[in-house]
């Protein structure tokens, strides 16, 4: 059975320009995420890591290059097409978590869906943030405020609030870089769970033991893509 292409960056570089120079930051970068994919981009700082991920997740664009997800080709759309696109089709897990202290675990979960074009109902919210909460073992926390938890559960509850909207893929962004090695071996362990359950990762680190976890291992050097390790095939 053929693999659903979720994520297509053909040829894509991104300059930065100023009065005094010219950095490239990306060039020529290939990159194609197939549905149920988990993809590990690594490399030295300063390599284009974060500049990649800022790219598949809309906030920024390509110099030039194609960049095309669930079949839109983004080229040409407009901030507010973007965003729309974004929210429907991208989940985000931050190294930082960036939850909202003023709100519920359910209420920062739910937030997703608030802003979706096509509303839901107030049972349909309900069901989507239960099952979520669900799949990271947080239901138990739904009433908490996020400064109640540690820093682990804080994180799971950046991944279900990344999940409820069904998103085509899960863009993750160093997610062990606010966590001790026990809460961040478990979060990369639910990361590996929640793959082998069908959801497509793809993520940034700098740690090439977690690195490692993931089935495809991207490896990036002065904005190109030097090495690609896949696992599937190797075995």
């Amino acid at each position: 059975m053929t693999k659903q292409s979720k994520i297509k960056l053909t040829n894509i570089t991104k300059k930065f320009i100023t009065s005094e120079m010219e950095t490239h930051a990306l060039q020529g970068v290939d990159l194609e995420i197939f549905d149920g994919d988990y993809v590990s981009i690594s490399g030295p700082s300063g390599c284009g890591k974060s500049t990649l991920l800022s790219i598949l997740g809309l906030l920024d664009s390509p110099t030039s290059g194609q960049y095309i997800i669930a079949g839109h080709d983004v080229s040409n759309l407009s901030v507010n097409e973007r965003a729309t696109l974004r929210n429907e089709h991208i989940g985000f897990v931050f190294q930082s978590f960036n939850l909202i202290d003023e709100l519920s675990v359910y209420d920062n979960v739910a937030l997703p869906l608030r802003y979706r074009q096509s509303s839901l109902t107030d049972a349909e919210v309900k069901q989507r943030v239960n099952d979520c909460l669900e799949k990271v073992q947080m239901s138990h926390r739904a009433q908490h405020k996020p400064n109640q938890l540690s820093g682990g559960q804080q994180q799971r509850i950046a991944i279900a609030r990344a999940l409820v909207n069904n998103p085509a893929v899960l863009l993750v962004d160093e997610p062990t870089g606010n966590l001790d090695s026990k809460n961040g071996d478990a979060v990369m362990e639910m990361l590996s769970d929640l793959n082998r359950d069908g959801t497509t990762i793809c993520m940034v680190t700098h740690d090439l033991r977690y690195a490692d976890m993931a089935t495809t291992q991207l490896h990036l050097l002065d904005g190109t893509m030097a090495e690609v390790f896949n696992m599937e095939v190797a075995v």
